[in-house]
C-alpha cells in the first residue's frame, strides 16, 4: 500500500497546527517543554486505559454490584444484563464456588479464564498438549480444562470447557459454548437477555 494513510494525515496536520500556534505565540522553551510532558502524559494514560479496558469494565460492574447498583438481574430463571459503559456486558459467574466478574464474548468460540481464576476455582488443566488460540491481542498458547460447575444465576451448568492461560491477564470470558447450552440469548436495547432451556429440569438447568 503506498501514500499516506487517513490517520497519519490527520496527525500531521494537527503537529503542524500546534507548531503553528508555539510560533505565533513564541512561548518559551520551559512552556514548550511542560505542553510536551502534558500532552505526552495524557496520551499515556490513554493508551493505558484502552489496553486495560476489559479488565477496568470488570472493576466498575464489581463496584456496582457492592453499591446496589448492580447491572445484573434476575427474574425467575431468566437473567439481564445491562451494557457496562465500555460497551460490553460483564456477568458474576461462579466457578466451582468461586465468584468472577466474566466479560460474555458470543465471539468466543470457547470459555476461556486466566491463570488465577483457574488456581482459585480449582481447574485442573492438560499440561501435556498445549493448543495455540488467537485472541484480540494475537496468537497466544493455551492448557485445555473443564469447569466442573458454572452459575451464573439461576442458570446453571456443568463440565463446561475452557482454555486457561497466562496471556489472558485478569480477563475471564464466556463464550459460546456457554451461551449455546442456553435456551435463548439476545439483546434488545442494551440489555442481555439470557434465558434457560424450558426442556430441562429446574435442578440441572441447561446442562
Amino acid at each position: 500500500m503506498t501514500g499516506l494513510q487517513p490517520n497519519t494525515v490527520w496527525w500531521i496536520v494537527v503537529l503542524v497546527a500546534l507548531a503553528a500556534g508555539l510560533v505565533a505565540r513564541r512561548p518559551s522553551l520551559g512552556t514548550i517543554v511542560r505542553g510536551v510532558f502534558g500532552w505526552a502524559a495524557i496520551a499515556f494514560v490513554i493508551v493505558l486505559i484502552v489496553a486495560h479496558r476489559h479488565e477496568i469494565g470488570g472493576v466498575f460492574t464489581n463496584l456496582a454490584g457492592q453499591l446496589g447498583i448492580s447491572s445484573q438481574q434476575v427474574s425467575g430463571e431468566t437473567v439481564r444484563i445491562r451494557m457496562s459503559p465500555d460497551g460490553h456486558f460483564w456477568a458474576r459467574v461462579s466457578l466451582n464456588g468461586v465468584s468472577r466478574t466474566m466479560l460474555v464474548d458470543s465471539g468466543a468460540t470457547i470459555t476461556a479464564i486466566s491463570e488465577a481464576t483457574a488456581t482459585a476455582a480449582g481447574i485442573t488443566t492438560n499440561s501435556s498438549f498445549p493448543i495455540m488460540i488467537d485472541t484480540a491481542n494475537g496468537t497466544v498458547m493455551a492448557r485445555r480444562g473443564k469447569i466442573e460447575a458454572l452459575a451464573l444465576g439461576p442458570l446453571r451448568t456443568r463440565d463446561l470447557s475452557v482454555v486457561v492461560s497466562e496471556n489472558f491477564g485478569d480477563l475471564d470470558v464466556l463464550g459460546m459454548n456457554f451461551l449455546s447450552r442456553l435456551g435463548s440469548w439476545r439483546v434488545e436495547g442494551k440489555t442481555l437477555i439470557l434465558e434457560p432451556d424450558s426442556t430441562v429440569t429446574a435442578e440441572t438447568n441447561f446442562t
